[in-house]
């Protein structure tokens, strides 16, 4: 299947460099906690795994580049689940070796995995939204808004990622290992799946894009972010008194909570009270009418297709 051109040549390269030096350096990470003849065993099936990775990229990386440019970002959520994938089962394997292994504590390395985690993955994110390349958005308020919408996105990432740091880097008291796997797989879930949602609601809202419309990711961070990470921090610290807890992001989340339901309530107050648009309007007005004279044909109202797309 070849995609249709033009093809964003730039934005393939980008996206194909920041997702394989990402997992090239998650191997580094895996080879380095190898000991023995297990470093060579270890350096051989990584090898092999960002071989196979690489020539799937090569295939989903051009379908992204080529629909950059369009309204849809089917592919982009392909190539997101995939890549979150991978990397997420890399960072399990790092962080049971760190757990068998409490005595080295090396805070630097462990502190920089956080560090790599937290700007690769947000940077694909920004990257297969590619807000730049949105064309078919015109005016520069739409776009500032639509921007800020997905830093909201950004700064839920960086809140999951947050959590799940606070697995591998030092404890004075580790958590019970079913609360480990738990928050674990639930920020891994969280990776997989928001970014998703947002993809996806950018897709659906078209040519025509609205971003006070976009109201399904909100709504849902709200409940799997913003109120979960709060009980989850708030055991942590009550129950098993994680020293790690971040009162930022608690914080954070209070706000956030507050916000987007005081932006519902508008929302729906909005749908309320809004007068009847042009998309109200019965369908065969938009069919010229006959009419006796020519000026009264000029004076016909645009279809309400035509005037979505003029307001674009």
């Amino acid at each position: 299947m070849v995609p249709p051109p033009p093809v964003s040549k730039p934005h393939v390269c980008l996206s194909t460099v920041l997702i394989m030096s990402s997992l090239i350096l998650m191997d580094a990470y895996l080879v380095e906690q190898s000991q023995g003849s297990r470093k060579l065993g270890i350096c051989v099936m990584v090898a092999v795994g960002d071989m196979c990775f690489l020539l799937v990229l090569r295939y989903v990386a051009i379908w992204v580049g080529a629909e950059v440019k369009t309204a849809k970002r089917g592919y982009a959520m392909i190539l997101w689940f995939l890549y979150v994938f991978v990397l997420e089962i890399k960072v399990y394997f790092v962080y049971q070796n760190y757990k068998a292994d409490r005595k080295s504590l090396d805070l630097m390395a462990r502190k920089a995995l956080t560090l790599l985690l937290s700007i690769c993955i947000p940077a694909l994110y920004v990257l297969l939204v590619a807000t730049e390349h949105m064309e078919y958005v015109r005016t520069f308020k739409k776009k500032e808004d639509l921007r800020n919408r997905l830093f909201w996105v950004i700064v839920d990432m960086l809140d999951v990622l947050d959590i799940q740091a606070n697995l591998w880097e030092p404890q004075k008291k580790g958590l019970p290992l079913w609360a480990e796997g738990i928050m674990f797989f639930y920020c891994y879930i969280l990776l997989l799946v928001l970014p998703c949602v947002s993809l996806c609601e950018i897709s659906m809202q078209g040519i025509g894009i609205m971003p006070h419309r976009m109201m399904l990711y909100p709504m849902l961070s709200m409940l799997t972010v913003n109120i979960t990470t709060i009980f989850i921090r708030g055991s942590n610290m009550l129950f098993f008194r994680d020293s790690r807890v971040s009162s930022i992001f608690m914080g954070k989340n209070m706000l956030a909570i507050g916000l987007k339901v005081c932006m519902f309530v508008q929302y729906q107050r909005h749908r309320h009270h809004a007068p009847p648009g042009p998309g109200s309007a019965p369908q065969h007005s938009c069919q010229p009418q006959p009419s006796p004279g020519l000026q009264k044909s000029r004076d016909q109202p645009a279809c309400p297709e035509e005037l979505a797309q003029d307001n674009t």
